[in-house]
């Protein structure tokens, strides 16, 4: 799927995208922009890191609202692709239904990887949880 259609919101150093794998409902990612001449995610600086935090309590809160994740996890590995990016992955002790899709958490209690990365969903339901985002996030 072209991610394009799954980006969430636009700010000026990071976009905001849904994972097209939606094995723990409501995972997305912030991608940096502009990576040239930073090292890893912990080289982030002034601007770009105050807009990181910005953005990450902001899709923070809207998954609370929408999905009451239990827990939140957070990767920035950087070992596929060399954009910066910080995966931001919703735990869940018990299945949750979404647009005619049940979500169930095979993993909790454990590391969210390896996940299952057949977990296919209908491009309709994708949509419906960006756009289910994208209007419940401030700012």
């Amino acid at each position: 799927m072209d991610y394009e259609k799954l980006k969430i919101k636009s700010y000026h150093n990071w976009d905001v995208y849904l994972n097209e794998n939606q094995c723990y409902l409501g995972r997305v990612f912030l991608l940096l922009k502009e990576t040239q001449g930073i090292e890893d995610f912990l080289a982030i600086e002034g601007e770009m890191r105050d807009e990181f935090f910005l953005i990450g309590g902001q899709v923070k809160a809207a998954l609370k609202a929408l999905f009451q994740p239990d827990k939140m996890n957070y990767t920035a590995l950087s070992n596929v692709s060399e954009k910066i990016h910080v995966r931001f992955v919703p735990r869940y002790k018990t299945s949750w239904e979404f647009y005619g899709t049940s979500f169930i958490d095979q993993r909790w209690g454990q590391n969210y990887a390896p996940y299952d990365r057949s977990v296919m969903i209908m491009e309709e339901v994708l949509l419906k949880i960006r756009d289910t985002l994208k209007q419940n996030m401030s700012g």
